[in-house]
C-alpha cells in the first residue's frame, strides 16, 4: 500500500517593495524581447543548413536565455512577498538601513531578501550571518559576529 506524501506548500520569497517592483520589470522587459528573439530564430532557420549556422545557434542560445529567465522571473513573482519595513521603529528588521562602526570601518548596509541582495551595492540579506546577527537590534547596540578572520565586533550607529 502506498503512503501519500503530504503536500507541502511552497515557502514565501521575501521581497522589499522596490526588490519585488525590479523583478516585475524585469519581467516584462524579456516579454517584449522575447517575439523578436522568436523571429530571428525563425529567419535564421530558413536559412539552411542548421549545422553551421553560427546566426541560428546564437539565435537559439539566446531565445534558450530569455526563456529561462522567464520561468526565474515567474517563479520569483509567484512565490516572491512584499515585507513592509518593521512597525517598531529604530529596530533593525527586514527593508531596514543600518549604518554599522567597528574594526576601523563604517558601512551602511539595507537588510533585504536573498534575492535582491547585493553587498557590492550595500545591501545584505536578511539570512547572512551578519543580517541574522543584527535582526531586532537597536541603533547603540553591539553585535558580536564569529568571521573567518576571528571574532569581530561592530556598534550599530543609526537605524532607519
Amino acid at each position: 500500500m502506498r503512503t501519500a506524501i503530504p503536500y507541502k506548500k511552497p515557502a514565501r520569497i521575501p521581497f522589499t517593495r522596490d526588490g519585488y517592483q525590479e523583478i516585475l520589470k524585469q519581467q516584462k522587459e524579456f516579454l517584449h524581447d522575447r517575439p523578436a528573439a522568436v523571429e530571428n530564430l525563425k529567419k535564421a532557420r530558413e536559412m539552411g543548413d542548421l549545422s553551421e549556422n553560427g546566426y541560428y545557434k546564437a539565435a537559439r542560445q539566446r531565445l534558450s536565455f530569455i526563456d529561462a529567465q522567464l520561468r526565474r522571473l515567474d517563479r520569483l513573482v509567484r512565490f516572491g512577498s512584499v515585507i513592509d519595513k518593521p512597525v517598531l521603529t529604530g529596530v533593525i528588521g527586514f527593508g531596514s538601513t543600518v549604518t554599522l562602526s567597528g574594526a576601523a570601518m563604517r558601512r551602511t548596509f539595507t537588510i533585504v531578501g536573498g534575492y535582491e541582495s547585493n553587498p557590492a551595492e550595500n545591501s545584505i540579506s536578511h539570512i547572512s550571518p551578519l543580517g541574522k546577527a543584527l535582526m531586532g537590534h537597536k541603533a547603540g547596540d553591539t553585535i558580536a559576529l564569529d568571521a573567518p578572520k576571528g571574532r569581530v565586533e561592530y556598534t550599530i550607529e543609526s537605524v532607519t
